[in-house]
């Protein structure tokens, strides 16, 4: 017994440290982003003098941030979407229909989750030159669905087995189609791997600024990230309002992030254990 509570002793010091490492570079951003660029450097860990909130704003002048967050919710939005859409036909159907054809299609899916993206980069920008798709936020959207369809196809997969085919069964008899039975019967189930899937794509687009760089070239079209990037130049760097930037930046991924973790860690576990 006292062996046990030593252990549960020990992992609860151990973990507690993991979390105040990972929570650490969170509070010194947001704490240095207060301070001005003498500050910063004087002393990165002392408590600013006085609360320089002009960070803040010149870093939504200077970034043109609200123009970009337009930018960055149009592809998010499209991109999460699209994803959602073929992700949850495509691992309904590939469920329901045995067979080695099926089960090909699901591995050549499977697969391309483990090819790196650094490897697919120039024949990535290439086809989507030849499609018109670059220089374009939509087209930007397009590639977020074609790239983030495969894990969503993954987890609606294995979530679609714990659903009973007696419903859809009973659907049948009562003279449901196999669309109808999907929208009305099979569509509500899946909410929960829906959520899952749709905050781990938002998290991943929100954040991603390879893409946007490969992809965009007209700063109005330019998303968070890229914006953020401009405040860092070959010979000036302004530690201030970048700090400032990074946190206006976040803030919405924290906020979903914390208001749905629940949902990403039974729909993975659900999604993940039963595929």
């Amino acid at each position: 017994m006292r062996t046990a509570r030593l252990y549960s002793f020990i992992i609860t010091i151990v973990l507690s440290l993991f979390a105040v490492v990972s929570f650490f570079p969170l509070y010194m951003t947001v704490l240095n982003s207060f301070k001005t660029e003498k500050e910063i450097f004087g002393s990165i860990l002392s408590l600013p003098t006085a609360m320089h909130i002009e960070n803040y704003t010149d870093a939504l002048q200077k970034t043109q941030l609200l123009s970009s967050l337009g930018n960055t919710v149009i592809v998010s939005v499209l991109g999460i979407a699209g994803i959602l859409l073929f992700a949850s036909l495509a691992g309904y159907k590939l469920s329901r229909t045995p067979g080695k054809l099926s089960g090909l299609i699901f591995f050549l899916f499977i697969s391309s989750m483990l090819v790196p993206f650094h490897s697919i980069m120039i024949p990535l920008v290439k086809t989507a030159k030849s499609l018109s798709l670059q220089g374009s936020i939509y087209g930007l959207a397009v590639i977020y669905i074609g790239l983030g369809v495969n894990m969503a196809i993954f987890l609606y997969h294995g979530f679609v087995k714990s659903i009973p085919r007696e419903l859809e069964e009973s659907a049948y008899m009562d003279g449901c189609g196999q669309f109808r039975t999907f929208t009305t019967i099979i569509l509500p189930l899946l909410l929960p791997i829906t959520v899952t899937a749709g905050i781990l794509n938002f998290l991943w687009i929100w954040n991603d600024f390879l893409l946007p760089l490969l992809m965009i070239q007209d700063a109005n079209d330019y998303t968070l990230i890229l914006s953020t990037n401009k405040l860092f130049g070959e010979y000036t760097k302004d530690w201030s309002l970048i700090l400032a930037a990074l946190v206006l930046t976040a803030i919405p991924v924290i906020l979903i992030y914390a208001i749905f973790q629940k949902f990403i860690v039974s729909g993975i576990a659900e999604g993940a254990v039963k595929g």
